[in-house]
C-alpha cells in the first residue's frame, strides 16, 4: 500500500519539460502509419465541424467569414504544432464574439487585428513567466457564470439574423439597448428567415438525439444553401452580404499602428488575452479529463500567443482552445497534435476548391448554428447546483453572470474572482480554531486501550493507496491537489482520501473530487472518502459526490477493511457532457 501526504508542491520542473512542444513528445514516443490514420480521420472529422462554426462565430463578431477560416487555418495549425496539449484544437470561439465585436465597433478591423496581434504576445509572456498555473484559480462558480452570461449575449447578437431584422443604422451592443432597439424593429421580420431558423435548429436537435455521430451543422448548412439556392428563398447569405469568400489566403502584413492605437488597444487586448488563456486551459483540461493525458499550461499559451500573432498578421480574429471541436477530435480517435494540423489543412482546402459554394450559405442558418452552439455553453446543470449549494457560491455564481450581461467580461471576471475570494476568506475565519496554549513539545501521553491492536499487514495491500489532503480544499489548490489525485497507478484498484485534516471544501474543490471519482469509476477503481466533518460532506454531495458513486468511512482503518470485503468500484461506461 501507498500513503501520501498532499502538503508540500512537487519539485520545479525544467524549461524543456515545461516548453516542450506536444508534437516533440508525440513524435518521440513514434509515430506509425496507423497513428497518422487516426489523425487523418479525426482532422477531417473536426474540420468538418469547424467549417460552419469558424463562419458563424467570424460574423457574429462583426467579421468576414473568410476572416473566420483565417483564424482557424492559420491559428489552429500554429496552436497544434506548438502547444502543450496533446489534442487541443484552436480557432475562433464563441467566447469571444461579445468582445470582437465591441473590438470592431470601437477602433475598426484594423484595430482588432492589432488588438489579436498584442493579445499573442502578451499570452507568451505569461506563458514563459510560468503564470499559467494561476489561470486555474478561477473558482468554479466564476467560470460557469460568464460561461452562461457569454452564451445570453451572442444569442442576443443573433436575433436580427434568426428573424431577419432589416433596419438602418448600427444595432446596439449593450444587451439593455439592444432589446428594446430589436422589439421596436419587429416589423421588419422575415417570413422566410424565420422559418429557415427554426426548421435548422429542429433538424440540429433531431440529429443530435438521433444520430449524434452525423456532423449535424454541416448537414444543416448545405441543405439549407441548397434551399436557398434552389427555391430562390429571399434571405441574406454570405454571398450577399459579404461577397463570397477568396479562394486564397492573404499574403501576411501588419496592420497599420502607432504608439496612440496600441494604447488605445491595449485594453481590449489585454481581455483577448485573459479570455484566451482562460478558455484555452479550460478545454485542454476537458481534453485530458476524456483521455487521462496531462497538458503543459505554460507550454500551451505560449503556442497560443504563436497562434494569435499567426492569426492577425493573416487577417484573422482571436484564437483560442475550442471545446466543442476539442472534444470532437477526441471522440473522432485522435492520437495526437496532427490531427490538429490536419484539421487546418482540410480547412485551407475548402477556400482553394469550393469557396464559391459558400456564397449561397443564408446568414439565418448560421445564426441558427451559433443559437444552438449558446444552448450548449450553458451548463444548466452546474448553474442549478451552484444555486443550491450554498448562498456564498450562489451569490458569486448569479455576480459574475450579471456583470457580464450588463457590464463586460473583463469586469465579471475581477468581481468574481474577488468575491470568491472574500467567501474563502469568510469560510476559513468561520474553521479557525484558538487554544488557550500550545506546547512547543507534546506531552507524554499513556495508550488508553480505546485504539485496537496494531495490524502488520495492514500496510503491506499493493492494491490500495491512500491520500491524506491537509488544509483548505478550495479554488487555489484544486488544481495542484486534482493533479496529483489523478495519478492513480494501475497497480491500484482502491483509492482513499482522508479528509480528516481539511476544514473545508468549497465547489471547486468538490467538482475536483467528482471529476476524479468518475474517471475512477470508468477504471474500476473503488474511491473511499474519510475524515469527513458535516461541512465538508454537505459540499461534496451538493456537487454530486456520494454513493453509489464514492464510499464514505470513518476512519482509513475501517475503509481498508472495506476494500477487503467489497472489492473496487465495477467500470462505468465514459460519460461526457
Amino acid at each position: 500500500m501507498t500513503t501520501q501526504t498532499l502538503s508540500s508542491p512537487p519539485a520545479r520542473p525544467s524549461f524543456a519539460e515545461l516548453y516542450t512542444p506536444k508534437l516533440v513528445t508525440v513524435l518521440r514516443e513514434g509515430y506509425s502509419l496507423t497513428n497518422f490514420r487516426a489523425d487523418f480521420m479525426a482532422g477531417l472529422t473536426v474540420a468538418i465541424v469547424a467549417l460552419p462554426l469558424s463562419m458563424a462565430i467570424a460574423i457574429g463578431s462583426h467579421a468576414t467569414p473568410a476572416q473566420g477560416l483565417y483564424t482557424s487555418i492559420v491559428g489552429g495549425f500554429l496552436v497544434a504544432l506548438l502547444g502543450g496539449s496533446r489534442f487541443q484544437i484552436g480557432g475562433p470561439a464563441g467566447a469571444f464574439i461579445v468582445l470582437v465585436a465591441a473590438t470592431v465597433q470601437q477602433h475598426g478591423m484594423d484595430g482588432l487585428i492589432l488588438a489579436t496581434i498584442l493579445s499573442g504576445l502578451m499570452l507568451m509572456a505569461i506563458g514563459y513567466l510560468r503564470l499559467g498555473t494561476y489561470i486555474k484559480f478561477i473558482p468554479y462558480p466564476v467560470t460557469i457564470g460568464f460561461t452562461a452570461g457569454i452564451a445570453v449575449t451572442i444569442f442576443s447578437g443573433e436575433i436580427r439574423h434568426l428573424l431577419g431584422l432589416s433596419f438602418n443604422g448600427t444595432e446596439p451592443g449593450p444587451l439593455v439597448e439592444k432589446i428594446p432597439f430589436l422589439w421596436s424593429n419587429l416589423s421588419t421580420f422575415s417570413p422566410a428567415a424565420v422559418g429557415l431558423s427554426l426548421a435548422s435548429i429542429a433538424v440540429l436537435v433531431a440529429l443530435r438525439i438521433c444520430r449524434p455521430r452525423w456532423p449535424s451543422m454541416l448537414i444543416v448548412v448545405v441543405l439549407a444553401a441548397a434551399a436557398t439556392a434552389f427555391l430562390k428563398l429571399p434571405v441574406d447569405t454570405i454571398g450577399t452580404q459579404f461577397g463570397g469568400i477568396p479562394r486564397t489566403l492573404p499574403m501576411p502584413a501588419l496592420p497599420a499602428w502607432d504608439l496612440a492605437k496600441v494604447q488605445a488597444v491595449l485594453p481590449n487586448a489585454i481581455s483577448f488575452a485573459l479570455l484566451g488563456a482562460i478558455e484555452s486551459l479550460l478545454s485542454a483540461v476537458v481534453a485530458d479529463s476524456m483521455t487521462g493525458r496531462r497538458h503543459r499550461s505554460n507550454c500551451e499559451l505560449v503556442g497560443q500567443g504563436v497562434a494569435n500573432i499567426g492569426a492577425g498578421l493573416f487577417g484573422g480574429i482571436c484564437v483560442t482552445g475550442t471545446i466543442a471541436r476539442t472534444a470532437t477530435n477526441v471522440r473522432a480517435g485522435a492520437h495526437g497534435p496532427v490531427s490538429g494540423m490536419m484539421h487546418s489543412l482540410f480547412l485551407l482546402l475548402f477556400i482553394l476548391v469550393a469557396a464559391p459554394l459558400a456564397s449561397y450559405i443564408p446568414l439565418a442558418v448560421l445564426a441558427a448554428v451559433l443559437a444552438v452552439v449558446c444552448w450548449n455553453m450553458i451548463e444548466r446543470n452546474a448553474f442549478a447546483t451552484l444555486l443550491r449549494a450554498s448562498r456564498g457560491d450562489a451569490a458569486v455564481l448569479l455576480a459574475t453572470f450579471g456583470i457580464t450581461l450588463f457590464r463586460g467580461l473583463t469586469e465579471a471576471i475581477v468581481i468574481g474572482f474577488a468575491l470568491g475570494s472574500v467567501l474563502f476568506i469568510h469560510r476559513m475565519s468561520q474553521t479557525t480554531a484558538i487554544e488557550s496554549h500550545v506546547p512547543l513539545v507534546a506531552e507524554d501521553m499513556p495508550d488508553d486501550g480505546s485504539r485496537g491492536a496494531y495490524d502488520e499487514t495492514s500496510q503491506q495491500d499493493p492494491t490500495v493507496v491512500i491520500y491524506r489532503i491537509s488544509g483548505a480544499f478550495f479554488f487555489g489548490a484544486a488544481s495542484s491537489i486534482g493533479a496529483v489525485l489523478e495519478r492513480i497507478g494501475d497497480q491500484h484498484r482502491n483509492l482513499i482520501i482522508d479528509f480528516s485534516a481539511v476544514p473545508f471544501v468549497d465547489s471547486t474543490g468538490a467538482r475536483t473530487i467528482e471529476s476524479l471519482a468518475h474517471k475512477a469509476a470508468q477504471r474500476g477503481v473503488g474511491v473511499y472518502l474519510t475524515g469527513l466533518s458535516a461541512g465538508v460532506k454537505k459540499e461534496l454531495a451538493a456537487q454530486g459526490v456520494h454513493p453509489p458513486l464514492i464510499r464514505i468511512a470513518g476512519t482509513i482503518e475501517q475503509a481498508l477493511r472495506q476494500t477487503q470485503k467489497e472489492g473496487p468500484t465495477p467500470a462505468a461506461p465514459a460519460t461526457i457532457s
